[in-house]
């Protein structure tokens, strides 16, 4: 068998690259499982797999998956109770958004970094188009950024159209193996481009209509800088949910309220309603993000709702 890297994925067909260099299109043939639940996916960018070729054909089969050393999930779009796979084997996972065109909804962030601390990998948050933030705009940015990096994501202010920021981008990538995501509209595309333009992303402007953004990218794609910085491209995302997680998934996954939980009374605490609770303490005495907690809070009903429909969907 050999060994190949997935680099594009188009659904049900896998570019992978061979230690040649050379391009063979996989399928994989099969349901696959990731603890115990449905995948849209089985394989994703960034995965190392071993194919054999198709008898006659410059086709291959994928027959194995090398094991990962890390993996960005999340729950299918349009199959609840199926999961995807954003990317495996990365290095770092890089969030692009903007406080304007269009509006920011603060809790996305903390929903996309739900996905990435499970796996301990870290993530920085690029704000877009700083070139058409107002004042107010610019104050909403400071405010997020001293909220994020207290609690160790990095935060950087840039503007693709004019091209400011590029070189902290350029650094911060080097050497790894990055994933770009981030909501529809919000530059992503354009920033890859200012990164490499022999990329020659395809971009588009903001829905007049809607003021939301519009997708450019359809499959997750994997772009090499140099020999040693790659880049794994994804479709925009509209929304997360999580109804493949439990209340204290989340609760543990919250990293300040995880470290603050170890003075909590209960061991099980979710940070609500519990007596003794150091997270709720910390509220008060105003430690800890307010924005953040609304965040946890909405996450975690969310979950239970969808949890107690489905125990329930007999009746």
């Amino acid at each position: 068998m050999i060994q190949g890297l997935i680099i594009r994925s188009t659904g049900s067909w896998y570019e992978v690259k061979n230690p040649e260099g050379k391009i063979i299109h996989c399928r994989m043939p099969g349901k696959f499982r990731l603890n115990g639940k449905k995948l849209t996916n089985p394989v994703a960018v960034g995965d190392n797999v071993l194919f054999v070729i198709e008898d006659k054909q410059e086709t291959g089969i994928i027959k194995e998956i090398v094991d990962r050393k890390n993996y960005v999930i999340r729950q299918s779009p349009r199959k609840k109770h199926f999961l995807h796979i954003l990317a495996a084997n990365i290095d770092q996972a890089l969030l692009i958004v903007t406080v304007a065109h269009p509006k920011l909804k603060q809790g996305f962030i903390d929903r996309f970094l739900l996905m990435t601390e499970p796996y301990d990998i870290p993530v920085h948050i690029f704000f877009n188009k700083g070139d058409v933030y107002t004042d107010e705009d610019l104050l909403m940015f400071q405010d997020l950024k001293e909220m994020y990096e207290r609690i160790g994501y990095r935060c950087y202010l840039v503007s693709a159209l004019e091209e400011k920021g590029i070189e902290t981008l350029l650094k911060v990538l080097q050497g790894k193996t990055t994933l770009f995501s981030g909501q529809s509209g919000v530059g992503k595309s354009s920033l890859i481009n200012c990164v490499n333009p022999d990329i020659e992303l395809k971009t588009k402007d903001i829905s007049v209509f809607t003021g939301k953004g519009q997708h450019t990218t359809t499959f997750a794609e994997m772009f090499e800088l140099d020999s040693e910085t790659r880049i794994i491209d994804t479709p925009g995302i509209k929304t997360l949910s999580f109804n493949h997680l439990e209340p204290l998934d989340v609760a543990h996954n919250f990293k300040e309220f995880f470290v603050a939980s170890v003075k909590c009374k209960y061991d099980n605490c979710l940070h609500r309603n519990e007596p003794k609770c150091a997270v709720k303490d910390g509220l008060d005495d105003e430690e800890f993000s307010t924005a953040r907690y609304n965040s946890y809070l909405q996450i975690l009903e969310e979950i239970e709702d969808q949890n107690y429909w489905e125990r329930h969907s007999d009746y």
